[in-house]
């Protein structure tokens, strides 16, 4: 059984029937926009209050056009649904109607089932598409994947980019696909059993093609400043609505079954309520047929917006990507201790400790590499769910100079150790594209600028490794990859072939055996372990042991040593064996020791379970 989502925006273009569009734009600082149809016809918009024109027009789905400016001006729609080529040019309407939806049946999975992977819809396959990624949802299913998450879609000019400098909020980038190809995508995601999360970015604009400032200026405020600029003025009701509407707009006439909300660290609001507070509250208020995940990266470590009810239920978001937890793998893996490692480099062991029981391993405490700054709240009342840890991502492979995996700078027994403890630990975790067979090709920062802001983002990027010794002398630098050429771009296309050497089919085994374990012997215990329970011990200089209480059951114990020495003094290793890298130490650990870089899991069970 078919059936058709829409979600109906309060702007933009929507087809009312019989023949016509409604057309509306927020244009405060205007008097007389037009609505201008690509194939002919002129329509002045009349004022509809609050800052908003509107017009209604003989038009369909595919009309093809854009507003006119008091100065003549043409630009897109904001809200445009989809473009006929690149962000510059002519919006389309679209009647999300027409497309007949065959996943009827899908209700979304628990958050606690989560096993996220992220990828880059340019550079995850060679075409580079919807319809690419498509055909290779099988091979995550095989792996153990239950939600893939797509970093930014939104329309952003040129042909490549990371996403991150969306400027048409509403319309899928042309270079990937259609919307319904798009809806394909997410339609065979859930026949498929997977979930399908989007990134937003809500803290910015892009710094070509955003046409906002021409006739909403008030879209933004100089009152505080951003990495980006001039920030989002969260205390326009209309900019609320613009991103509200957003959220939900992906959520029901996609179907997405969660979103990820981009460096909400840098979004400053300080309206009564925070424009977080409010977006969530309308998401679970409207989304109520099935589970809809809300998920934060937020660098300031604000536990509060993860809080809980009564019964356990997330009241606005359900987790936070947990750099914290990264830098710390990273930290034991590579050894690396410049930048933002420097916090993690002392008591390093006992970071991961805190990291794998409470949450957050900055709760509060001063950060050397901010100057001393305080970072985090509390988080150790929080359930293991709400934090999603990772070895990789986007942003901790493409934001190094050369675009390094772990697989080029880690010995490959610490990153088998690290993935044995972030895949069978409570937190969710998360992959990066082509990490589940240790692919070492880099992924880089790559854009599609032209002329002077090319050469402005090129530089900029160089001069941001100044602060590194290998890159002290500026001939040195012009060695990091332009983030415009054709090459960066392609060179970081998995190349899947690989996938399939011997070597790479090793690295696929062990994830997929890791995966498996996660699937049959610890999501079916993690609603039950409760906050604040697990139990951390240190051993040796580098050893650890960490137990989760089951209330009633059982208890969930890993003894891991991430260093590259051999470590003494775990004591016996209890229970039943789920993992052990080195086969043996269950048995043998507490007369021998641990072996470089092992890890065993156990569960000690009660009779009768």
């Amino acid at each position: 059984m078919s059936a058709s989502y829409a979600h109906t925006l309060p702007f933009g273009a929507e087809v009312v029937g019989d023949g016509a569009v409604r057309f509306r734009l927020w244009a405060p600082a205007q008097t007389a926009p037009v609505v201008v149809l690509e194939d002919g016809g002129e329509f002045p918009m009349a004022a509809a209050g609050d800052g908003y024109f509107e017009a209604a027009v003989p038009a369909a789905h595919g009309s093809a056009y854009r507003y006119r400016l008091d100065n003549g001006f043409l630009v897109p729609d904001p809200a445009s649904r989809a473009q006929g080529d690149d962000a510059h040019g002519p919006s389309l309407v679209v009647d999300p109607r027409r497309h007949a939806w065959q996943d009827g049946g899908w209700r979304g999975r628990p958050w606690e089932e989560a096993v996220l992977y992220e990828l880059h819809v340019g550079t995850f396959t060679q075409e580079g598409t919807f319809d690419a990624v498509r055909r290779k949802l099988d091979h995550l299913v095989r792996l153990g994947i239950t939600a893939v998450e797509l970093m930014p879609v939104a329309d952003f000019p040129g042909r490549r980019g990371w996403g991150y400098d969306g400027v048409l909020h509403f319309a899928p980038d042309r270079a990937y696909g259609t919307p319904d190809t798009l809806k394909t995508l997410v339609e065979e995601a859930h026949a498929r059993g997977l979930m399908i999360f989007l990134d937003v970015v809500y803290n910015h604009f892009g710094p070509d093609g955003n046409y906002l400032h021409l006739y909403a200026p008030q879209f933004f405020t100089d009152r505080h400043v951003t990495p980006w600029g001039a920030a989002i003025d969260f205390s326009q009701r209309a900019v609320r609505d613009f991103y509200i509407h957003n959220a939900l707009y992906w959520l029901q006439e996609y179907r997405f079954d969660g979103l990820r909300f981009d460096a909400v660290h840098a979004i400053v609001d300080e309206s009564p309520v925070h424009i977080l507070t409010e977006l969530a509250e309308a998401v679970r208020a409207t989304v109520r047929d099935r589970y809809v995940h809300l998920v934060l990266e937020n660098d300031s470590n604000e536990s509060r917006f993860l809080s809980r009810d009564d019964v356990g239920r997330p009241r606005h978001y359900d987790a936070q990507w947990n750099d914290d937890a990264h830098h710390v793998f990273h930290v034991l893996a590579t050894g690396e201790a410049g930048g933002y490692y420097q916090d993690y480099v002392a008591n390093a062991r006992d970071r991961l400790a805190r990291v794998l029981t409470e949450g957050f391993a900055y709760q509060g405490e001063a950060s050397d590499y901010r100057a001393g700054e305080l970072r985090g709240e509390p988080s150790g009342h929080l359930p293991p769910s709400s934090f999603v840890n990772f070895t990789q991502n986007h942003d901790q492979v493409g934001n190094r100079a050369f675009g390094d995996r772990l697989a080029r700078i880690a010995p490959a027994e610490a990153v088998r150790a690290t993935a044995a403890v972030l895949l069978l630990a409570p937190p969710v975790p998360m992959l990066f594209m082509g990490e589940e067979w240790g692919s070492a090709q880099p992924f880089l920062y790559f854009c599609d600028f032209h002329d002077d802001l090319a050469a402005a983002v090129r530089d900029g990027r160089r001069r941001e490794f100044a602060q590194f010794p290998e890159f002290a002398d500026p001939q040195s630098r012009t060695a990091i990859p332009d983030p415009n050429a054709d090459a960066t771009f392609a060179a970081s296309r998995l190349d899947w072939p690989t996938a399939s050497m011997a070597e790479q089919q090793a690295w696929l085994a062990l994830y997929a055996r890791l995966l498996k374990i996660r699937r049959e012997f610890i999501v079916p215990r993690l609603s039950r372990i409760k906050p604040g329970t697990a139990v951390p011990q240190a051993w040796d200089a580098h050893g650890l042991t960490v137990r989760w209480p089951v209330p009633e059951k059982a208890q969930l114990v890993l003894v891991a040593n991430l260093s590259a020495a051999p470590q003494h003094g775990c004591g016996e290793i209890p229970g039943r064996l789920l993992y052990e890298s080195h086969p043996g130490l269950l048995g043998e650990a507490a007369q021998h020791g641990m072996p470089p870089w092992s890890v065993v899991w156990s569960i000690i069970e009660r009779s009768g379970w």
